[in-house]
């Protein structure tokens, strides 16, 4: 998505533009396409380990599934295209495929964040409302959320570039429609999904440290309870923090230009776009990190499938650590 922010203006030049083969180019898209590589492995190992081990059938898991998928062909397809048609590029030359990278970033990453936000629900469900959540979050549940996530992002792709197409045919009379297209955009991809996600987590924060001081008044006496309790406390809200800390430092300050370049009416060099749009891009790679190794089922899976062990014999039922 974050590359669907150029501007048509020639009065900044991305430091690669024209300079591709320059030593400082070269090393950016080493590093670049190093990333792509761990997203598609990383997001591998994941889809493969829930696939395959039977364990990890669980509504849970199939958001991360989901995700993964999404996250998957962000390394696939936006990074590639995205290395190869840069937003200066794209600024010049309007080729096809500079809309196409355009409409699958956007469809990709918006799918990212929703699906993020689903896993919160999920994730609310299951430590505030545990009575309620085998009945509430069941695997029909979750894939009415992974099919509207999905919907959800193909039809803002689809707005974004309908707007887009309409402002290159009718110029400064359509200007206020893609105010409208930016700013619904805006809500629905980011500001939407981050104020739920960030309310369910304060909500899970409150009840998690509840729950923790209702276990210390019955286990006053004790110290070791009250040593376990703090221990609780602290794995919680580092849990909550890393979550919303790395989406928020990954996506905000793209989403913070965004509204501020509404319209395309504030210079900001091309560059500082551009390492906006891969800071946010990264998300897809961290998610792996955040949802997947810090489960010790997940890194069990994880060792099976990298030392090549599932194709010596069936480890799909495999009790996993």
């Amino acid at each position: 998505m974050a590359t669907e922010v150029a501007v048509n203006r020639t009065d900044v030049i991305h430091p690669c533009y024209g300079k591709i083969h320059s030593l400082q180019c070269v090393l950016l898209n080493i590093f670049l396409s190093l990333l792509s590589i761990i997203i598609i492995c990383g997001n591998l190992l994941i889809i493969i380990s829930v696939v395959y081990f039977k364990q990890l059938h669980t509504p849970t898991n199939y958001l991360i599934l989901s995700l993964a998928v999404a996250d998957l062909f962000v390394g696939v397809l936006v990074f590639p295209l995205s290395i190869e048609f840069t937003v200066t590029y794209c600024v010049y030359e309007e080729e096809l495929l500079c809309k196409v990278r355009s409409s699958i970033d956007i469809t990709l990453s918006t799918a990212s964040i929703l699906h993020l936000c689903c896993i919160s629900i999920d994730r609310y469900y299951a430590v505030c409302k545990p009575l309620m959540y085998r009945t509430t979050i069941t695997a029909h549940v979750v894939g009415v959320m992974i099919l509207m996530s999905w919907c959800l992002s193909v039809l803002v792709a689809i707005g974004f570039l309908v707007a887009e197409l309409n402002y290159a045919k009718c110029g400064e009379k359509c200007y206020s429609d893609i105010l409208i297209a930016s700013v619904l955009g805006l809500i629905c991809c980011f500001y939407f999904p981050m104020s739920i996600m960030l309310c369910i987590y304060v909500k899970i924060f409150l009840v998690a440290q509840k729950q923790a001081r209702s276990i210390e008044n019955a286990n006053h006496q004790s110290r070791t309870s009250r040593a376990t309790v703090s221990k609780t406390e602290r794995k919680a809200t580092k849990t909550l923090s890393i979550v919303m800390g790395v989406f928020l430092i990954c996506w905000s300050p793209f989403f913070l230009y965004s509204c501020i370049n509404i319209g395309n009416r504030v210079l900001i060099p091309i560059a500082v776009v551009e390492t906006l749009s891969w800071l946010a891009l990264t998300n897809s790679m961290l998610n792996l990190f955040i949802y997947a190794f810090f489960y010790s089922w997940f890194q069990s899976a994880f060792k099976i499938i990298i030392t090549g062990k599932i194709f010596h014999r069936d480890f799909s039922s495999t009790k996993l650590h």
